[in-house]
């Protein structure tokens, strides 16, 4: 989610998870050609991926039973997770005490993990906030130069650094960077070759000057068409680091790696800087709501498949303007990219899985 400011007011795009369908492991991650991946289906004790047979059948059950469950508006998800005693289990999300207590407890042979939360929204030691002297690192503040609209200003998380072709570019969301698709609230849209900022509008009082142009947008408009909130920019000579280092993460493996519920993941962000979660859904399928400006109200809904889920207890992992930013293995040096987080709540986090977002911009990540 990115976050919005009215000077100081916190607002972003409202996301209501329609069904989390979940896939091995919590959170379903595809790749593309471009981007080596290593599955890691059962390297590590208290893993389960996408291969393992007992999660196949969980997931088959949870599919089987989605509508059903969804049917209760207090039902916002489903998705395949593992129970307390580490066994393949369906997952439902609901918003309400009474949802919680009518829920099944065993669907088909399979024990059902029930989750309570509120709504989930797209989620726009080091400051991760304050203006750099470049090259800059990215994990840090960021955001389209123009992005304000109503008397709002937006921004979100310069997430990582990819390469299509011979262009180095930053990372990031859609909704972070190009999202103004109206020109209502502030007679202008985001087109190619508007300058990409940092920190973003939200830590510079709304004001760009005190801003520094660090990239130029390249628009792909990815939503509402595509299964990814993604967007990207052309670096500006001298203003990012080319190793792709990103704050209390440094450099990554040019790699990437599939999700597998219980993996232990990092991110980088704007808000909450370096936190660590772990996995705890696969195949997620989620409806979220946008905005085509920073503030003008519900645009569009788009319906999502096969997502990353993580675990948010308290927004601690995720929260108003960590959007963009990029989740790694959880390891010391070089890790590999997972996911691009986009959306959550105060208990569950989304990411894209790396692959389909690589695919949609035919990018590589930069790394070792």
């Amino acid at each position: 989610m990115k976050r919005t400011w009215t000077r100081s007011i916190s607002m972003v795009v409202l996301l209501a998870v329609t069904v989390l369908a979940v896939s091995l492991g919590f959170w379903g991650c595809s790749q593309n050609g471009n981007s080596p991946v290593s599955s890691d289906d059962q390297s590590n004790d208290g893993l389960l991926s996408l291969t393992n047979p007992q999660v196949l059948a969980a997931m088959a059950i949870q599919d089987r039973h989605t509508r059903n469950l969804m049917a209760d508006p207090e039902v916002i998800g489903t998705a395949t997770s593992l129970s307390d005693d580490g066994k393949p289990a369906v997952m439902m999300l609901v918003t309400t005490q009474r949802a919680f207590d009518a829920a099944p407890k065993v669907l088909d042979g399979v024990p059902v993990q029930v989750v309570l939360t509120d709504k989930i929204v797209a989620m726009a030691g080091v400051s991760h906030k304050s203006k750099q002297t470049p090259p800059i690192q990215l994990g840090t503040s960021g955001g389209w130069r123009k992005d304000l609209a109503n008397g709002y200003c937006c921004g979100g998380t310069l997430g990582s650094l990819i390469k299509v072709g011979t262009q180095l570019r930053i990372l990031s969301n859609y909704h972070v960077l190009e999202a103004d698709i109206v020109s209502g609230g502030n007679a202008t849209t985001a087109q190619t070759g508007d300058y990409i900022i940092q920190p973003g509008l939200i830590d510079v009082n709304c004001s760009a000057a005190s801003a520094q142009n660090v990239a130029t947008l390249v628009k792909t408009s990815s939503l509402p068409g595509s299964n990814v909130d993604c967007s990207s920019g052309n670096i500006i000579s001298g203003m990012v680091n080319s190793t792709g280092a990103i704050l209390e993460v440094g450099t990554l493996t040019a790699a990437t790696v599939a999700a597998s519920v219980n993996q232990k993941v990092k991110k980088s962000g704007r808000t909450t800087g370096l936190t660590r979660s772990t996995v705890s859904g696969l195949n997620a399928t989620i409806s979220v709501q946008y905005e085509n400006e920073c503030a003008g109200g519900v645009a569009f809904t788009k319906t999502f498949t096969g997502q990353i889920l993580v675990k948010n207890t308290g927004s601690r992992f995720l929260a108003g303007g960590d959007s963009g930013s990029l989740m790694v293995q959880d390891v010391t040096t070089n890790p590999r990219a997972v996911g691009l987080l986009f959306a959550g709540s105060s208990s569950i986090a989304v990411a894209n899985p790396i692959g389909q977002v690589l695919s949609f911009l035919g990018a590589t990540m930069v790394g070792n």
